[in-house]
């Protein structure tokens, strides 16, 4: 999904530097490694951008992930290592981010990727549906706390289809079926999500702030009706 959201930016005249623990094979963006789960490689890697690029504009927050396991079943340490990586990560790019926005007279703009797992059960993934819940409601504090020079919104993301979709969704004919469960009748593309991202940073949301932008096709029908006998149309 990065990198569609990072080909959004640059179509639209973006410089784009992608942050991960390890490159990506054949990417065209610039890239710095960084785990942003260390604070220490997190004020490194803003204040080198900062320094190399003249300034900083936008950051989206989009590391994490989470694998399946039953909060039964989870251990503290991996729940811990789930909720840095989805929340506390994100906390500390944005902290970071924000010393340097506050100094540039045009300030910026953070977008967390956020997710529909944060609003409703997420079996198998405990954790993480509660870090990303804890995102919005970060969002929401940080665009108070930071306002008026930086803005703080969020994209509350659906499925997606990407080249790690099979893990999550089964096989072409499980992904078409689950399709089917969504109002558009698609799973969003990770440009779907670039476009959702790059309109919040952009000067066309100036007035949105503390946001959460919900891009999963129109939702997901409550289960019950699948198997009602009343006829709803």
């Amino acid at each position: 999904m990065g990198a569609g959201i990072s080909r959004v930016f640059a179509d639209q005249g973006a410089t784009v530097i992608t942050c991960a623990r390890r490159p990506v094979e054949d990417s065209p963006f610039e890239f710095r490694a960084c785990d942003i789960r260390d604070d220490d490689a997190v004020k490194a890697l803003v204040d080198g951008i900062a320094s190399d690029h003249g300034r900083l504009d936008v950051v989206v927050n989009n590391a994490g992930g989470s694998p399946y396991v039953l909060a039964a079943e989870a251990s503290a340490k991996f729940s811990t290592k789930i909720v840095a990586l989805n929340l506390l990560g994100a906390l500390s790019v944005s902290t970071h981010a924000n010393s340097v926005m506050q100094k540039q007279d045009t300030g910026g703009s953070i977008v967390n990727i956020s997710s529909v797992s944060g609003h409703r059960p997420t079996p198998g993934t405990a954790a993480y549906g509660a870090a990303k819940a804890g995102i919005d409601n970060l969002t929401s504090t940080l665009a108070v706390e930071w306002a008026p020079k930086v803005r703080v919104n969020s994209v509350v993301v659906g499925m997606v289809e990407t080249e790690q979709s099979e893990l999550f969704y089964g096989d072409a004919d499980s992904i078409a079926a689950i399709s089917k469960n969504v109002p558009l009748g698609r799973l969003a593309q990770p440009e779907d999500i670039g476009w959702a991202t790059a309109f919040l940073a952009s000067d066309a949301a100036s007035y949105i702030s503390g946001a959460s932008l919900e891009v999963h096709g129109g939702g997901e029908p409550p289960h019950y009706l699948s198997t009602t006998t009343a006829d709803i149309k």
